[in-house]
């Protein structure tokens, strides 16, 4: 008996053992060797599934599996068009920060390769961060922004993203933290990545950052003093800085004038002393 398996079935098998070890991956980094093999084989219905929900707008609405968000990564790292902008609320949409954020770890390869990262409000704490920071880690000099405003991320995780940013690779300009519970060791922190690699960072919003003291201040104050800082806007907001730290921000205008252009302190309670001594400063 001669026994005949076209290449139809043979074909069929492989494709169905590769999405069974793609659905067995929990990271879509590990499958990303797994979707070439697919389309080597000339599958790409995943693919294309994807694809259809990007051109949709409905991404954000979506209910997607495991292999689906591999798939994401995929098409969009092997896209042709530059990532140039990561926003999570284009890929979820709903109120649940738990969700929100196993949606953000999922897709880390994308956004260590994105050039502007917009992560606010969605549920990263200190071990949150971690994950990030390893991920920016691993490739520091392609992002220019990073949005992380209105996480509940603490000291603790501004340490660890300040460890990027002393990294001499890091080329990011823009950091946003309002309202991210930093406080004057968070200040230390960033003030200290400033000091060792003071060239790139142009902007930093720390508003809404409210037990930040003079002492905080003063330590970022210090780091802008070195004249290879080139921060141009600090803002400050809500911040409880009082007319001590308008003494330390005042010696800044004096002694590195050339590059803050824009040191927004509203709704902190600064007297008449505090102003004089910032206006003697510009």
């Amino acid at each position: 008996m001669t026994l005949r398996v076209s290449s139809s079935d043979s074909n069929e098998k492989t494709v169905e053992y590769i999405k069974k070890k793609i659905r067995a991956i929990d990271s879509p980094e590990r499958s990303i060797n797994l979707f070439h093999c697919l389309n080597e084989v000339g599958d790409h219905s995943l693919v294309e599934e994807i694809h259809q929900f990007l051109k949709s707008g409905r991404m954000h609405r979506a209910k997607l599996s495991s292999s689906q968000w591999s798939a994401v990564v995929f098409v969009l790292l092997t896209s042709e068009k530059e990532l140039d902008e990561f926003n999570i609320n284009n890929f979820f949409g709903g109120n649940n920060k738990m969700e929100k954020l196993e949606v953000t770890e999922k897709l880390l390869p994308v956004i260590k390769e994105s050039r502007s990262v917009q992560l606010s409000d969605c549920g990263i704490t200190d071990k949150g961060c971690a994950a990030l920071v390893s991920a920016l880690s691993s490739n520091p000099s392609h992002l220019r922004e990073l949005n992380l405003s209105d996480n509940n991320l603490g000291d603790s995780a501004v340490k660890q993203l300040s460890g990027v940013l002393h990294n001499p690779h890091c080329k990011l300009e823009i950091l946003k933290l309002r309202n991210c519970g930093v406080t004057d060791k968070g200040c230390a922190a960033l003030a200290s990545a400033l000091i060792s690699n003071p060239s790139h960072l142009r902007q930093l919003d720390l508003t809404d950052n409210r037990n930040i003291s003079a002492s905080g201040v003063k330590q970022l104050s210090d780091a802008l003093q070195n004249p290879q800082c080139k921060l141009e806007k600090l803002w400050l907001i809500n911040c409880g800085v009082s007319d001590e730290g308008c003494s330390a921000l005042a010696l800044v205008l004096k002694t590195n004038p050339s590059h803050l252009r824009d040191l927004n302190l509203s709704q902190n309670k600064i007297r008449n002393s505090g102003m004089k001594l910032l206006a003697v400063g510009l």
